[in-house]
């Protein structure tokens, strides 16, 4: 991936492990994993995707969308809950477990996909399967706040956010459920294993400061697609991306995750292997359409959260706020509500009755979009620009839609050039000035329309 990717591959599976939770005694029953991010080796403290212990709430999951709940302490949830940890090996021994003879671990349901005689293992060696337990369900407000916003209403119903596809059945218990867990996350604390001496504690995780990273700017997401299914192969999966946008600590990105990511962590190359955010939602749908974003939660309001809660708690759980990794250093680039560079500020969102696309400003009042966007018999296209001191919704402004076969020097039936008036104003004398100006590199075009 490039030698500046390097702290942050190095980061991401020193840190990525994978949580699974189940019933005591109940095999039967089915069991629950997801990703997760180490955050202290000693002690052994994981933050995780809370979706996976939802099922486990003696109050059920309507717990999580009481008034004013920002955390839950571990005993809400059932005694029979079962929690285990599994990682690869730790950087001081890159062998692990094989270097002393032993094999590399195997799932029994990845095992099972073996046509011939069992063979040696040749996967990566893994440390077995940790018990844990729950220290608390946390949430950040703000996180839960915008996606109430963004997602919520009356266009609830068009969104769907799980591991299921939209055409896949899915009970309205087990949706709610899924939704009510969404912005919620686990502290666990990994209980010591007989060679905790000789484990390699390492450095603590670093977290990038709120704020710091700009859009656009390229992220490395580490998770285990699956959850705990087959880990010798699925383990730290990494995938590349940009932080495509942010709304305060809700951030989207590019990167492709899968169902079982979630609570994986997401890397940024500067700070070097600092971490982002967590993986809220690898999958979601608008429309029965796939949107290839992933749903983010920023790192460092989430453990905030975690501080405060942990405060609010027993004297031993308050002793382990002092233990969750600081942020490192100060912002070094532009905050995450700065409009940022022109070309962010260039692309503005084109309506159009009940049709809608994107769109760039190429020039003042001057806007290009896809044909299907603005039909030919529409009369009035509305333009919205996301800088928010420039709300460009044009009010009292008509705008008037020229296709490509009525154009000189625009590709046929691709594009769609908007011209918008002032009304009243006469067009020739809007375009006039435009016929020997470069638009954004290129020509005007409507100077023959």
């Amino acid at each position: 991936m490039g030698r500046q990717w390097g702290p942050a591959m190095r980061a991401a599976e020193q840190t990525g492990c994978v949580v699974s939770a189940s019933r005591a005694g109940q095999p039967e029953a089915g069991s629950w994993s997801c990703s997760g991010v180490i955050l202290s080796r000693s002690p052994g403290l994981v933050l995780c995707h809370g979706g996976i212990v939802a099922p486990f709430l003696r109050a059920g999951s309507g717990a999580l969308t009481a008034a004013g709940a920002a955390y839950l302490p571990g005993d809400s949830c059932s005694d029979d809950l079962r929690l285990h940890v599994q990682w690869g090996p730790t950087a001081a021994s890159p062998a692990g477990r094989s270097e002393r003879g032993l094999p590399g671990l195997c799932t029994p349901q990845c095992a099972g996909l073996e046509l011939g005689p069992p063979a040696r293992p040749r996967g990566r060696p893994l440390q077995p399967p940790r018990p844990a337990e729950l220290v608390l369900l946390l949430s950040c407000p703000a996180f839960r706040a915008h996606f109430a916003r963004l997602f919520g209403g009356a266009a609830a119903e068009q969104w769907r956010f799980a591991s299921a596809a939209p055409d896949d059945e899915v009970s309205e218990d087990e949706e709610e459920d899924q939704l009510r867990a969404l912005g919620w996350f686990a502290l666990l604390r990994v209980r010591p294993g007989r060679e905790a001496a000789a484990e390699e504690r390492g450095p603590a995780v670093a977290v990038a400061p709120f704020g710091a990273v700009p859009k656009g700017s390229p992220l490395l997401a580490c998770g285990s697609p699956f959850g705990a299914f087959c880990p010798d192969i699925f383990l730290n999966t990494l995938s590349r991306g940009v932080l495509s946008n942010a709304a305060g600590p809700l951030l989207l990105t590019d990167a492709r995750c899968l169902p079982g990511t979630e609570g994986g962590g997401v890397f940024t190359g500067r700070p070097a292997g600092a971490l982002v955010a967590l993986v809220a939602a690898p999958l979601c749908w608008k429309a029965r359409e796939w949107v290839g974003l992933t749903l983010l939660c920023a790192a460092a309001p989430l453990l905030r959260a975690a501080r405060a809660a942990l405060g609010s708690l027993h004297a031993g759980a308050a002793a382990l706020a002092a233990l969750l990794p600081p942020e490192v250093g100060a912002p070094w680039g532009l905050p995450l509500r700065d409009p940022g560079p022109l070309w962010a500020a260039a692309a503005v969102l084109v309506e159009c009755g009940t049709v809608w696309g994107s769109g760039v400003a190429v020039a003042p009042r001057l806007v290009v979009t896809c044909r299907h966007v603005a039909p030919r018999e529409a009369a009035r296209v509305l333009v919205r620009s996301g800088c928010p001191n420039s709300a460009l919704t044009w009010p009292q402004v008509w705008m008037q839609a020229f296709h490509s076969e009525d154009c000189v020097g625009l590709s046929s039936g691709v594009t769609l050039m908007l011209w918008a008036c002032s009304a009243g104003r006469d067009l020739e004398s809007f375009l006039r000035p435009l016929h020997n100006e470069p638009l954004c590199g290129i020509k005007a075009a409507g100077a023959r329309c």
